[in-house]
């Protein structure tokens, strides 16, 4: 999920071959919602965006899991570990 537009989210899915849905939250209303939409900082320059965070849901809708200040690199090995602990609990 990403305040792009969903033309955006199409080429990105498109691009890497995704599996599922992405969600265009273009008012963030989302993102509030989940406390990620936050005030950023970057070279000086103070701007609005979503911290990078992931949320694993669980069967019944709540949340399992949060990973905050994601980094990409490894991300989804660390998520498919989590997932593997998560399943035999």
């Amino acid at each position: 999920m990403s305040p792009d537009s969903v033309k955006s989210h199409q080429k990105f899915k498109t691009a890497y071959d995704l599996p599922f849905t992405l969600v265009a939250d273009t008012d963030h209303a989302i993102a509030e919602a989940y406390g990620v939409w936050m005030e950023k900082s970057m070279f000086g320059r103070r701007y609005w965006g979503n911290a990078r965070t992931t949320f694993i849901i669980d069967g019944k809708g709540r949340i399992a899991k949060i990973f905050r200040n994601v980094k990409a690199e490894g991300h989804g090995e660390e998520v498919a570990r989590a997932l593997e602990e998560m399943s035999h609990n």
